[in-house]
C-alpha cells in the first residue's frame, strides 16, 4: 500500500456500526482514527478527517476488516 504524498485529497472515514463485529483491527491498526466502543466493541471513529499519513492506516484498516464495516471516502 502506498502511503499519500502531501497534494493528495484527505478521506473521509465512516464505520457501519450494523456490520461490526467488534474484531478490533481497526483500532489496533490505527488508533489514532479507530477506537472500540466499551460496551459493546464495536468500531468508534475518533478522527473522521485524519492526516494523510493515518488515511493510509485507515485505508490498511478498512482493507484488514473481516466484516467490510468501514468505508473510506476521498474527499
Amino acid at each position: 500500500m502506498s502511503v499519500p504524498r502531501s497534494g493528495d485529497r484527505t478521506a473521509r472515514v465512516t464505520v457501519d456500526p450494523a456490520k461490526c463485529i467488534a474484531a478490533g483491527q481497526c483500532a489496533r491498526v490505527a488508533p489514532e482514527v479507530f477506537d472500540q466502543d466499551p460496551d459493546e466493541g464495536t468500531s468508534l471513529v475518533l478522527r473522521p478527517n485524519p492526516d494523510h499519513a493515518d488515511a493510509a492506516l485507515a485505508r490498511l484498516a478498512a482493507g484488514l476488516c473481516p466484516a467490510a464495516a468501514i468505508h473510506i471516502a476521498d474527499s
